[in-house]
């Protein structure tokens, strides 16, 4: 590994790797809290595990919550069948949606509630996850899932918990943290606790094997950005490092085959394991601008959250280029570009080039217009990237309004196309039906 070099900072601590003496970027001023799963279990046939695991954690009456798109399609008996051949009693709720609105958890805490549940499985796309964590921990507790948004504010552990992605995206698996679509104010919202961490993660790269080309560029997106906001966050530490820069390794030389050629299973599994870094990386280091900025598009407009998440990713770090430059050339290193020769500039300008290439090559959008949002927009747009706080703490520039403002300008129109009619955002049409 010689990825980490021409750091502009006073290194404090270094390690002897391959034979090189590698010296880290990262000062490390102040303490640091590193959070992951007790267990974490990876590879095919992973999900073999559940059942050992679920006792281990003296489950016997799980539920399972997923969506209907893993439920129908048969997925369901990749999880049922380990659990009753230990025999555990299984339930299984399909109604997880995408960008799960806050409104809709109350139903799932009532079934746990009732049923007498003393474990909860998390199987599926971020989504369910999130889900399942909330589910853990709201039972029997009076609040409901809007007391618990922010930092710090779930009282208590709540069941045990094992997840099962069965997308290379979030790397929620992985998290303390559950996102929901706060439906009162049209945006998206975080509940970040050690609470929600997952007792458990299986990590079976051959339950993404089925996700279509679509959802897996979105999602390999997410986790590819995942790891370069972790990457360049002001909260990043040498343990996130390690795991970002190979994390951008993985996904950035194997995507595009998982998109184009789904079953190859060399590409899922550097996709699972690249996720699975990422949600590690940014569970502990936190992401920045490009979260911040994507999640009012998400919570006014319904767009996915990968989709979102990569439209932002070239705008937001061509601003925020300037404050890492040797940063961007390492990561982009990792992207696999070659950087021999180029100024610190020319690198992270070659970066951010990249990334714009990789949204092209994978069709993922990029532009405002691209899913329908006019520029009339902007404004409210701002206003929700600005309640992102917890976010913005993370990112290596300081973003003002209007630079919020300038970079949804500059992603408004795709040159050539025509600019979008205004229209009431989705939020506001499905309020009123």
């Amino acid at each position: 590994m010689d990825h980490v070099h021409n750091e502009p900072e006073p290194r404090v601590f270094s390690s002897a790797m391959g034979g090189q003496q590698l010296e880290r970027r990262r000062v490390e001023r102040k303490m640091r809290i590193h959070r992951q799963p007790k267990t974490l279990i990876t590879g095919i046939g992973a999900v073999d595990q559940l059942g050992e695991e679920a006792r281990k954690l003296n489950g016997t009456k799980v539920l399972v919550i997923t969506d209907e798109g893993v439920s129908s399609c048969g997925m369901c008996a990749e999880v049922e069948r380990p659990l009753r051949e230990a025999g555990l009693d299984v339930a299984f709720y399909d109604k997880a949606v995408p960008e799960p609105p806050m409104g809709t958890i109350g139903e799932i805490v009532e079934i746990v509630e009732t049923g007498g549940y003393d474990l909860i499985v998390g199987f599926g796309g971020g989504s369910p996850i999130d889900v399942a964590k909330a589910a853990a921990v709201l039972p029997d507790t009076g609040d409901t899932v809007y007391d618990y948004v922010g930092i710090d504010k779930v009282p208590r552990k709540g069941l045990p918990i094992i997840a099962i992605p069965t997308t290379a995206g979030t790397g929620s698996e992985c998290t303390a943290i559950a996102i929901f679509a706060n439906e009162k104010l049209n945006v998206k919202q975080g509940l970040v606790s050690p609470f929600l961490m997952p007792n458990v993660a299986l990590v079976d790269p051959a339950l993404t094997l089925s996700c279509p080309p679509n959802v897996t560029a979105a999602s390999g997106m997410d986790a590819l950005i995942h790891n370069i906001e972790a990457y360049i966050s002001v909260n990043a530490t040498m343990h996130t490092d390690s795991l970002a820069y190979e994390g951008i390794k993985l996904i950035s030389q194997s995507i595009r085959t998982a998109v184009y050629d789904g079953s190859n299973m060399w590409a899922r599994d550097n996709m699972a394991m690249g996720s699975m870094m990422g949600g590690i990386a940014f569970g502990n280091a936190g992401v920045g601008a490009v979260h911040a900025l994507s999640y009012p598009i998400g919570g006014m407009f319904h767009v996915p959250h990968g989709v979102a998440n990569t439209m932002v990713l070239p705008w937001a770090m061509e601003f925020n280029m300037l404050a890492c430059l040797r940063w961007f050339k390492q990561f982009g290193e990792a992207m696999g570009e070659n950087m021999l020769g180029l100024s610190d500039r020319e690198a992270a300008e070659k970066t951010v080039a990249a990334l714009r290439q990789l949204a092209d090559d994978l069709n993922v959008p990029q532009y405002l217009s691209d899913v329908g949002i006019p520029e009339s927009a902007i404004p409210e747009l701002v206003e929700g990237a600005k309640t992102q706080a917890r976010l913005w703490a993370n990112n290596p520039r300081k973003f003002t309004p209007e630079d919020m403002e300038q970079v949804y300008r500059n992603m408004a129109v795709r040159p050539g196309s025509k600019p979008v009619k205004e229209k009431k955002p989705a939020a506001d049409k499905a309020a009123k039906n």
